[in-house]
């Protein structure tokens, strides 16, 4: 249901181009948020401008590489040209490579830290005039491997845990400038990247898909996968008047999935 929360506000969402982030974009465009939506894809772009019209908001899909170093600030620069405000800034892009430790090069860890930190981190400081001028919001989005190591997950999880770091420190200056920036970590999303995870499973069992997916959400231990649209909600929420006093706060949208404390 659309509240007066967002009217007249204007967020950066990256990683626009599908799952988490293009759920986002369309969460905060049904509020009536005007939307500088950012993703790689041109193609893919065009394709979702075509998909998400109609919305309360208007969104503008914007195509960059956040890997190059002046890239963030193209972006920032353009949403204030396109709407002379930023009230919310949402890094959600960066899918960092799975696989067995060995395997893994150097070239893969550094892929996986300059599109999901140093992008973020980049993105941060460009916005940062802009939102303490509206005394906005920023949402990392990061990935219960923060919490929770695994052997295949070496690159995730420090670049996820790195991006919880970065944002509890930013927070506490965020305090004198009443700017309010909160970490979600989600877990299993149904989305093409645990798509990938179940089809692994598949060709290891030699099962259907379904059976696929029945045993790795078995071995996760959760009731389901989640959707998008589940962490694009909390999303909203922490931008939303309703969320005012939550600052520096990492939150799992895993299900129950991460135990530890």
């Amino acid at each position: 249901m659309q509240t007066n929360d967002f009217v007249n506000k204007v967020a950066i969402v990256t990683g626009a181009t599908g799952g988490i982030g293009e759920a986002i974009v369309a969460d905060l465009a049904a509020q009536g948020c005007a939307v500088f939506a950012v993703g790689r894809n041109a193609q893919k772009l065009a394709e979702l401008s075509q998909k998400h019209q109609g919305l309360a908001g208007p969104i503008q899909w914007v195509s960059e590489d956040l890997v190059q170093a002046q890239a963030p600030s193209r972006v920032v620069k353009g949403v204030l040209a396109w709407k002379g405000a930023l009230n919310i800034l949402v890094n959600c892009a960066g899918a960092t490579k799975r696989g067995d430790f060995e395997t893994l090069s150097d070239e893969d860890a550094l892929d996986g830290f300059q599109l999901k930190l140093h992008a973020a981190v980049r993105l941060c400081r460009e916005a940062w005039g802009p939102l303490c001028e509206t005394q906005g919001s920023i949402i990392n989005i990061g990935g219960v491997g923060a919490h929770t190591p695994s052997w295949e997950f070496t690159i995730g999880g420090p670049v996820n845990s790195a991006l919880h770091h970065f944002g509890k420190a930013l927070a506490e200056r965020g305090i004198e400038k009443n700017v309010r920036i909160n970490t979600i970590h989600p877990g299993f999303i149904e989305t093409e990247r645990l798509g990938k995870i179940i089809a692994k499973v598949q060709a290891e069992l030699d099962c259907s898909v379904d059976e696929a997916k029945e045993t790795v959400r078995n071995r996760l231990g959760v009731q389901r996968f989640g959707q998008p649209a589940d962490v694009a909600h909390m999303v909203t929420f922490l931008c939303s008047n309703k969320a005012a006093y939550i600052n520096g706060a990492a939150i799992n949208v895993d299900g129950g999935y991460t135990r530890g404390l």
